[in-house]
């Protein structure tokens, strides 16, 4: 219940400091191409439940459709406005609305798409118990995780085989360890990464 009413706090609290931030934002990606501001992808959270993640846009229209894994900085999808707010992690600002509907916390394993879960063991699936979050101990771990892929011949292969095991054992920990004080160790490192 603490973590709800930290959740809805800070994320209305950060939508609101940061509004001058999503305005420039939003002009930016209209500016460079084509499309809308936000870009809504299908994840699967808590209990096994789909739900629509929302982020700023970062690539051309119907980006998807050719692979939902990005492959680093040479990924000719990726708009130039897109570069810069992958990089910065500002594509992932518009989760606060996720976060604010209760899709989403501020910490919890990062929401897949359904086309990788349906990999996941039994053992893993238990990552789903848990609201997932806009940041973990994966998303510290593998914070260049497109710049990995994009140095891969089969960026799939590489994924399944190699980086999402090894991101559920980070999500199994962060289930293991949930704690409030975890939570913002978490947020404080992830904070400083991207800084």
């Amino acid at each position: 219940m603490l973590k709800r009413l930290f959740d809805i706090f800070m994320s209305l609290a950060f939508m609101l400091i940061l509004l001058p931030v999503f305005i420039i934002i939003s002009i930016r990606i209209i500016i460079d191409s084509r499309g809308g501001i936000f870009y809504l992808q299908s994840r699967v959270g808590k209990n096994n439940r789909d739900f629509r993640m929302y982020k700023f846009r970062s690539m051309r229209p119907e980006s998807d459709t050719l692979g939902l894994l990005t492959l680093g900085n040479h990924d000719p999808r990726v708009s130039r406005a897109g570069r810069f707010l992958r990089k910065a992690k500002l594509d992932e600002l518009p989760q606060m609305l996720n976060i604010l509907k209760g899709d989403m916390s501020f910490v919890g394993p990062r929401p897949e798409v359904r086309k990788y879960v349906e990999l996941y063991s039994a053992e893993q699936m238990k990552v789903l118990n848990v609201r997932p979050g806009l940041t973990d101990y994966a998303s510290l771990e593998y914070i260049d995780e497109d710049e990995l892929l994009g140095q891969s011949e089969d960026p799939d292969r590489v994924y399944i085989t190699e980086i999402m095991p090894a991101k559920l054992e980070l999500n199994m920990k962060y289930v293991r360890e949930q704690s409030f004080t975890t939570d913002l160790s978490i947020m404080i490192k992830t904070f400083r990464k991207i800084i």
